[in-house]
């Protein structure tokens, strides 16, 4: 796991941290995430990301917007 990444969602501060970076590249369709300490998965479907599977299911466009986050920061 890497450093904590911070995200900006609604005007409310987000705190998230990327299990496993260095298993990402360009080719890469499925992020797992740690959000306030639960796992949280991510499948990119074409050039949405959607949420896989969970307890909490999150607001669709706050999953894009981690997914795109991780997505310019791993420059996938």
């Amino acid at each position: 796991m890497g450093l904590p990444l911070r995200i900006t969602f609604n005007d409310k501060d987000y705190v998230y941290q990327i299990v496993n970076s260095r298993l990402i590249n360009q080719n890469t369709t499925e992020l797992e995430l740690l959000l306030n300490g639960e796992k949280l998965q991510l499948i990119k479907e074409n050039t949405i990301w959607i949420q896989k599977d969970g307890e909490e299911q999150l607001d669709p466009n706050f999953v894009q917007a981690l997914g795109r986050s991780v997505s310019l920061r791993l420059r996938m």
